[in-house]
């Protein structure tokens, strides 16, 4: 969620009306769009940024920006979901033959049939590929002048330097293989033991798919994440600055990636910020101002 707040608030969008997503209250829906208005420019969390955009004259922003809550939130669902099959599965016995000591019966039955988890764990890796493919947007967004109003693939001095330039090409290559990763395994199956397993689930191929798409949506966020600092720190020599708890998430990726000034390797960044994201470190670094918006934001509606 911070990743996103960052690029969303550096391409100048910022209204997120509570209303618009009470009239659709989809879980997911509901807690991204929240959490996007606790981090944003606000009456809570002044910014520059959305000063300046204020009556600017554009009438729609792209959806990769306005839709950000309707496509993380069946995300978040999607995860809800399959956590709470796996969680049943996990704590279920597949056993077979399968024991009934109260009955004092031993018998053949089909609970170690993989479908649950192989449909679960296809359908996690299709929702976790869509915050992937979001995102390549958002960053093609950054890069992009025509859209962003900062330097060519955020970088000065375009013609000696490409930017992000190549981690955008990164980011989108990843999307891509993803769209293969993410056919269901499950919707095939192969006969085998003289026709006694006629139907298999393939879940050992939907794991460690899913695993894959989920390594690669981390890679891609964290070029989001990269990509979103570097257009703040634009945004900051044109004297705009953003709010209190992007700024601390700004300056946590500043604390293990320098800014972009002229070319270099990228790996080591992109390593470092997923490292980031997969220790929770972002979400840490905004959990206390989205905990108080959200407090300001129920003492609001009550006083109304």
């Amino acid at each position: 969620m911070p990743t996103s707040s960052i690029s969303v608030h550096s391409l100048r969008f910022c209204v997120l009306l509570a209303e618009v997503h009470a009239a659709r209250p989809h879980k997911g829906q509901q807690l991204v769009a929240r959490r996007l208005r606790s981090v944003l420019a606000s009456d809570f969390h002044p910014s520059d940024i959305a000063k300046s955009h204020v009556d600017c004259g554009r009438v729609q922003d792209a959806y990769s920006l306005r839709c950000t809550p309707q496509v993380h939130g069946v995300t978040n669902d999607t995860v809800d979901f399959v956590y709470g099959l796996i969680q049943t599965e996990m704590n279920s016995a597949t056993d077979n033959p399968m024991v009934l000591s109260s009955r004092n019966l031993t018998i053949s039955a089909g609970n170690f049939h993989g479908e649950y988890p192989a449909k679960a764990l296809d359908y996690l890796a299709i929702g976790i590929h869509e915050i992937a493919n979001i995102s390549e947007r958002r960053i093609e967004r950054l890069c992009n002048p025509s859209y962003s109003g900062l330097d060519a693939f955020l970088v000065k001095e375009g013609g000696l330097n490409s930017g992000f330039m190549i981690p955008h090409c990164t980011a989108a290559a990843l999307v891509s293989e993803n769209k293969v990763l993410t056919h269901p395994s499950s919707v095939d199956s192969q006969s085998t033991s003289a026709a006694t397993e006629d139907h298999v689930s393939m879940g050992g191929f939907a794991a460690r798919k899913a695993l894959t798409v989920v390594e690669h949506v981390e890679m891609v966020v964290a070029i989001e994440l990269l990509a979103a600092c570097q257009a703040l720190d634009l945004r900051k020599e044109e004297g705009l600055l953003s709010t209190k708890p992007l700024q601390a998430v700004h300056a946590l990726v500043r604390s293990v990636v320098k800014p972009y000034d002229k070319d270099r390797v990228f790996t080591e960044d992109i390593e470092a910020v997923t490292c980031l994201l997969r220790s929770n470190k972002v979400w840490t670094a905004v959990a206390d101002d989205v905990k108080a918006y959200w407090q300001y934001e129920e003492e609001r509606a009550t006083s109304s």
